[in-house]
């Protein structure tokens, strides 16, 4: 807390291509997106539910910016197919574009705010949702939407409430590898 009772402020620490801390935080959010996957699985159909491959990508993109969101939201996909199967090869391609636009679209908006709020993240979930859900509009029209849109109702509220949590626990900014501040 700070003098005035408010929580810190979580500002995003963009990485550069040539700072390491760029690798090492993907690496962590890819293995995230790998791991809980994972766990989700475990419970028949929660992955279209809960859509736990995006939650370490929207992670990535408040908190380290486009770049690390970018990579984050194409590796994750890829790496979880390689070694899981999943996601089907027939839902990768559309699922690449989804993870990817999520990191890029919460690192825009993190780059304007102070720091995460539940408005904030609701914000870049629904921007994101209504990209994703557009073709679908145009395509099956707007039941399908609906009904896609209230499938995924779960995975949106937890990536909004979870995000927010996590987002503020995290330190206000990155440590070096030997534990000292950066920046």
């Amino acid at each position: 807390m700070t003098r005035s009772g408010a929580p810190p402020m979580v500002l995003p620490q963009p990485l550069g291509l040539a700072d390491s801390r760029f690798y090492l935080a993907t690496c962590a959010l890819v293995v995230g997106n790998l791991v809980f996957p994972l766990l989700v699985h475990r419970i028949p159909d929660a992955g279209r539910t809960l859509l736990p491959i995006l939650f370490f990508t929207l992670i990535a993109g408040w908190r380290y910016g486009a770049k690390v969101g970018l990579l984050t939201g194409l590796l994750s996909p890829l790496a979880n197919h390689f070694l899981t199967g999943l996601p089907p090869a027939a839902l990768l391609r559309e699922l690449l574009v989804q993870s990817a636009l999520l990191g890029v679209v919460a690192a825009l908006v993190a780059a304007r705010s102070r720091r995460p709020t539940l408005a904030l993240l609701a914000l870049v979930v629904g921007v994101h949702q209504a990209l994703v859900l557009f073709p679908q509009l145009l395509q099956g029209g707007a039941q399908a939407c609906f009904e896609t849109f209230q499938l995924r109702l779960p995975g949106l509220l937890l990536q909004i409430l979870a995000g927010t949590a996590l987002l503020r626990c995290l330190p206000t900014r990155p440590q070096s590898l030997d534990g000292s501040r950066v920046g």
